[in-house]
């Protein structure tokens, strides 16, 4: 039992300071919850908790070499930076018409659980985290059986869900006394990372 506490609490401390580092993921959920509200932040751990666990029985599968290759990295990258460019270019495109007034209602629908999981796999660093540090946690926590497993796998989406939760929950709260002129602001900057992100990973990617 004590070995399933530690797994637990080591599992939830280091996806907990990971949550909280500023990314495409965290980026997209501060723009989803002005416009959607507090839900966005759980829905979008929801599309991330599902990915994960796919990318987990990929890796049990033997996948982990095949995800590492600088090659596989390569066209990963691609595809995500593409991908964060045109989330960006698109809230960029919104901003002159956007107001809290005709956003705050808008509805929560399953594609925020779809988002949570591209902005997931848009980005290499997280599938090769899982692929070398989160593998070898995994066989760690596997000498525990599956509960082991289930018990690391339960503390890291706890951490992130709380993390994400918060923030969401904070943003959709301040939309009540937030102007136009800052929503708009907060979007841009919002935009600026996620293309200034796309940008670096493709810069690390093929010139550094």
């Amino acid at each position: 039992m004590e070995n399933h506490w530690l797994i637990f609490l080591t599992s939830f401390t280091i996806a907990f300071s990971g949550a909280m580092m500023p990314g495409p993921l965290l980026s997209a959920t501060i723009s989803e919850s002005v416009r959607r509200g507090a839900s966005a932040g759980p829905l979008f751990m929801l599309g991330h908790g599902i990915l994960e666990i796919g990318l987990i029985a990929a890796l049990f599968l033997g996948l982990a070499p095949f995800l590492t290759n600088p090659a596989v990295f390569k066209v990963i990258a691609v595809a995500g930076g593409g991908f964060m460019i045109f989330m960006a270019a698109g809230m960029f495109r919104s901003l002159k018409g956007l107001s809290i007034d005709t956003t705050a209602g808008t509805p929560v629908n399953g594609n925020i659980v779809l988002l949570g999981a591209g902005m997931s796999m848009a980005n290499p660093y997280w599938i090769i985290w899982w692929a070398t540090i989160g593998l070898g946690y995994i066989l760690s926590a596997g000498e525990l059986g599956f509960s082991g497993i289930a018990i690391f796998f339960f503390g890291h989406i706890l951490a992130d869900t709380i993390w994400y939760t918060f923030v969401s929950f904070g943003v959709a709260k301040s939309r009540k006394i937030m102007s136009d002129r800052v929503y708009r602001v907060l979007i841009g900057i919002c935009a600026c990372f996620l293309a200034g992100y796309a940008v670096y990973l493709l810069l690390n990617t093929f010139l550094i």
